[in-house]
């Protein structure tokens, strides 16, 4: 099923604790938010031209979000009043479990965190050039994010510690990480093709795609012992069983109807899995 978006190109989603989808419009410096079956709700955001890209739920019931080219992390309430905290050109963003907000800084290389009363503190990675991209907090009190060109998995306390865990597989370049269901981290590679996982102790193991040119970009837990994740290079949805490591893939697209260029993914309130699609449109995949 697809929700067309008029107003401009879906790239980041997530499920809020108001029960709606919400995502970030890249290109035109927007907010929506969509109820499933109803009509989407857009904000504008000024100025316009940050580029929103990940957004998330925070501790403090609003929405949180990166603006990587207008150097913010953005804050957004249910009624659509914005506030914004200086950053350096952010991507990642996650809540911690100590209240606080953390979000990768791509080009300095650093870990930035926004605490409950808005103080604001960095860490340096011990990496030149590594350009985090995503975060998500671990089931250690721990921050975990992958490093692009570092091509490594990081991890930060809360008291903004980093460790570093280089991947077996030389320019695996991972993206997007998540908490998986069997309480590890599970993340994608987009330069190989692979999925990875990484557990507390660092130890890792990866997966290789049946196309390992498919550019796999997000990846969420879906329900019971399954990850989803998008593979940007081939428009489809390809989901992984936690047991037995089983790999299927869902096509998003027919080759008659042109790219659709999927990006962030989340299980949506109705329990399917919506997808942002750059082409302008939201996807919903049944789950089971």
């Amino acid at each position: 099923m697809l929700t067309k978006i008029d107003a401009g190109t879906p790239y980041g989603i997530t499920t809020g604790p108001d029960g709606a989808l919400w995502f970030t419009l890249v290109h035109q410096g927007r907010i929506g938010r969509l109820q499933p079956g109803g009509t989407p709700v857009i904000h504008q955001l000024d100025p316009a031209d940050g580029q929103p890209t990940v957004i998330t739920p925070g501790p403090d019931g609003a929405m949180w979000f990166a603006e990587g080219k207008g150097g913010r992390i953005g804050r957004i309430t249910a009624d659509g009043q914005v506030t914004s905290f200086p950053a350096d050109s952010p991507f990642g963003v996650a809540a911690g479990l100590d209240g606080a907000m953390w979000f990768t800084e791509m080009q300095p290389g650093r870990i930035g965190r926004i605490g409950p009363d808005g103080e604001r503190s960095a860490f340096e990675i011990p990496l030149d050039g590594g350009m985090p991209a995503f975060i998500t907090s671990g089931p250690d009190d721990a921050l975990w994010f992958t490093l692009n060109q570092g091509n490594a998995i990081g991890r930060v306390s809360l008291t903004g510690e980093i460790t570093l865990h280089p991947l077996p597989t030389e320019g695996a370049a991972p993206v997007g990480i998540t908490l998986g269901p069997d309480g590890a981290l599970w993340f994608v590679e987009i330069g190989a093709g692979q999925v990875g996982r990484i557990d507390t102790s660092g130890k890792i193991d990866e997966y290789p795609l049946p196309d390992r040119a498919s550019r796999p970009h997000a990846i969420v837990a879906g329900p019971g012992d399954t990850l989803w994740f998008t593979l940007w290079g081939t428009d489809r949805v390809g989901r992984l069983t936690v047991r037995d490591g089983a790999i299927q893939e869902f096509p998003l697209t027919s080759s008659e109807e042109g790219r659709v260029e999927p990006h962030g993914l989340t299980v949506g309130p109705d329990g399917g899995v919506w997808v942002a699609l750059e082409a302008g449109a939201l996807a919903r995949l049944a789950t089971a």
